[in-house]
């Protein structure tokens, strides 16, 4: 481990000043990428070497959680969720009745800033609010308690988690080619629309549309896999992120299909906006047509995208199985190490979208401060300018780099040791769970270099 710790230390010290970049793209963030390339890349290789070299159960000893206090039901779920969907009916009606201006309605500064980014991130990080803060499961259970009325119909088992997916997909596509996602009215009826469809679907098949046709709960659900925070045979339990899934069950094809897009997606809308990019599709950057010039390219990007990603992945662990022996279908190693990804796509998330949080964040802040649009003044902040400059500081800039940096590297760390667990929990050799995991070691690998080289890229939307 001090090998890692000295490695990450490296990639500090040889990280230069850089500019500014935010999600979104109002900036460009311009590195030297060879040294934290480099030394990104050296940290995962030399996490792979150790555990090459250290006894086999020590991946598995360093996910296994420290149990706490005895966790007790949390019956006032309910009353949150009911809460979650006042506020969001509140956000539907500024998002049609409030400004234009997205920097100034809080109805895509919630959708984008404090649910997509933070509230996202928190439950990776932290543990499962959204049992908590979903706007669906508190309603379904006040007009089911009204009315008396118990879902009619049973979900088909053979669908799995495949509208999920479908419906996952066209959430990406809308936020990488819609030519106005944070158009507050637009995203109001959006948004409201979907919020009586889900209900319908809960009040009609109970709660497992929310676990298997939700895609919002879906991705909610996978990433609380890595949250530090969870429950272990009763008892609140604190662990390494990651350690819930060695010990929760392996999961289906439809699940592992949409880890997989999760990574697949939010690399892509890294992606989609590089200079690079724009070279693919004959668009100079500086001259940028706007999104409706490029719904069709970036929708066929996304998919070849997330294509390419599950067939490298699939082709990373068809090689490792041959290299082992193993008689195993290809399908069921897919669903063993598919949640090994997600610490990747966690990291990339929260690294991808930090600098939008700082900055976007300040406007949530002020919508906080009059969320009706009444002229209130609750948080003292009327006379307040939304700031840039630290984005233009080489010390803050250089720290909200290393922020980003480190987080990817970490990221891909957890993962790599996560997948030895994995393997050691099928493979009790060392030897044989190393060589096997060759192919996927080396893919991990390169998607860090990849990682860090699209936080570097400049951007041209």
């Amino acid at each position: 481990m001090r090998v890692i710790a000295l490695s990450g230390v490296f990639v500090v010290l040889m990280a230069d000043a850089l500019w500014a970049h935010a999600s979104e793209q109002g900036f460009v963030l311009l590195l030297p990428t060879d040294a934290y390339i480099a030394a990104g890349g050296a940290t995962v290789v030399l996490t792979v070497v150790l555990l090459a070299l250290l006894p086999g159960g020590l991946a598995a000893a360093l996910f296994r959680p420290l149990a706490m206090m005895r966790a007790r039901g949390a019956l006032l779920r309910h009353v949150t969720s009911v809460l979650a969907a006042a506020g969001l009916g509140v956000l539907v009606w500024r998002g049609l009745a409030g400004s234009r201006d997205p920097l100034v309605n809080p109805m895509p500064l919630f959708v984008w800033v404090v649910w997509w980014i933070a509230m996202v991130s928190a439950q990776g990080l932290i543990g499962n609010h959204w049992r908590w803060s979903n706007p669906w499961t508190g309603p379904a259970a006040m007009i089911g308690r009204l009315t008396g009325m118990r879902a009619p119909l049973r979900y088909p088992r053979w669908l799995g988690v495949w509208p999920g997916v479908v419906v996952f997909l066209a959430y990406a596509g809308f936020l990488l080619a819609d030519p106005a996602p944070a158009d507050p009215a637009r995203l109001a009826v959006i948004v409201g629309l979907y919020w009586y469809v889900t209900l319908a679907g809960l009040l009609v098949f109970g709660p497992v549309w929310m676990v298997r046709a939700e895609p919002l709960t879906v991705l909610m659900r996978a990433y609380g896999r890595m949250s530090l925070f969870g429950r272990a045979r009763g008892r609140l339990a604190i662990g390494l992120p990651g350690w819930k899934v060695l010990c929760a069950p392996k999961v289906g094809l439809g699940l592992a299909v949409f880890i997989l897009l999760i990574l697949g997606s939010g690399s892509f809308d890294g992606l989609n906006e590089t200079f690079w990019w724009m070279g693919v599709l004959g668009i100079n950057p500086l001259e940028f047509p706007g999104r409706s010039a490029v719904i069709l390219p970036n929708l066929v990007g996304l998919f070849v995208a997330n294509a390419a990603l599950i067939l490298a992945f699939l082709g990373c662990l068809w090689l490792g199985e041959r290299i082992v022996g193993g008689q195993k279908p290809l399908a069921c190693v897919f669903c063993r190490y598919a949640p090994t990804i997600l610490p990747i796509a966690l990291a990339y998330h929260i690294a991808h979208y930090l600098t939008s949080l700082l900055v976007d964040g300040q406007y949530v802040l002020k919508a906080l401060n009059d969320p009706l649009g009444r002229g209130a003044d609750l948080l003292g902040l009327a006379d307040y300018h939304v700031t840039t400059g630290f984005l233009n500081t080489p010390g803050t800039v250089k720290v909200i780099w290393l922020a980003q940096a480190g987080t990817v590297v970490a990221g891909h760390v957890i993962a790599i040791l996560l997948a030895h667990a994995v393997a050691m929990q099928h493979i009790h050799s060392t030897r044989r769970a190393v060589l096997g995991q060759a192919p996927l070691a080396l893919f991990m690998v390169l998607y860090t270099v990849f990682g860090l080289w699209l936080l570097a890229s400049p951007r041209g939307m």
